[in-house]
């Protein structure tokens, strides 16, 4: 059998003694809380009292525990190491530390949604151009139908018409020519719009879609609209021979189609 080393012997004896005299305060501290709580709050539940005590006597047999003897080495011979006691729960001045109630998770954890700005190219955004594209064919469809244009005899050079007024869409321009020099009506207005619009994004750099939020923009667009809206509807209706200003009710409709 071989020997264990005397050096090992006394450090296993020194845990002992160590151990021991740490567990003592704390099983006595713990007696004392139980006694005290007993006798001073008669208030306490008897669930609770019997708690600690349960925990008080865990405590003292992992004490015992940690103070046997260390036993034999085995025949293989090894170095003997010192036990080290348990770990016991406990908190300042040897209190058990328990558990109160548990918080949900609801409580502490965000679950508001977030707002969505992005959607899908399909179906959301085709489907709405899809559907503008039939209104459209429809539109024209049906205009068609009610509304003759018939393919106008030859143009005779030597006879100019009277009044001889450019396509629709090109009508604004013609009645700001009446009022303008070329250079003002032809150029400069026009690159004056056209920069304008150009300019509307940068000025106006609000993110959201709603038209009640966009008031530069719904503003600017329908300022550009209504004034080329209303130069078309004057060369059209209220412009006759010699593109003078007329009542087309008076004097008679000088537009085609």
């Amino acid at each position: 059998m071989t020997e264990v080393p005397e050096h090992l012997l006394k450090r296993a004896e020194a845990a002992r003694d160590r151990a021991a005299a740490d567990a003592a305060p704390t099983a006595d501290a713990a007696t004392a809380e139980v006694a005290a709580s007993t006798t001073d709050d008669p208030k306490i539940p008897d669930h609770l009292l019997e708690r600690s005590k349960s925990a008080s006597d865990q405590a003292a047999a992992g004490t015992a525990v940690a103070t046997a003897p260390v036993a034999a080495p085995a025949a293989t011979g090894g170095a003997v190491a010192a036990a080290a006691p348990p770990p016991v729960a406990s908190g300042p001045g040897g209190h058990t530390q328990r558990l109160l109630t548990v918080v949900k998770s609801g409580s502490i954890q965000d679950v508001k949604l977030k707002p969505q700005d992005k959607v899908h190219v399909w179906p959301h955004l085709l489907i709405v151009e899809f559907v503008a594209a039939l209104l459209c064919t429809a539109f024209t469809l049906i205009f068609s139908i009610f509304v003759n244009a018939p393919l106008l005899e030859l143009a005779n050079f030597n006879e100019t018409p009277n009044p001889s007024k450019a396509p629709w869409y090109f009508l604004g321009l013609q009645e700001l020519l009446t009022m303008f020099h070329p250079m003002v009506a032809g150029v400069t207005i026009p690159g004056i719009g056209i920069f304008l619009l150009v300019l509307a994004p940068f000025i106006d750099r609000n993110p959201s879609n709603k038209p009640e939020d966009r008031k530069f923009g719904v503003a600017l667009m329908t300022v550009h609209l209504m004034f080329w809206s209303v130069l078309v509807m004057i060369g059209s209706f209220f412009r006759g021979p010699g593109f003078n200003f007329i009542f087309p009710w008076a004097d008679g409709l000088f537009f085609e189609l």
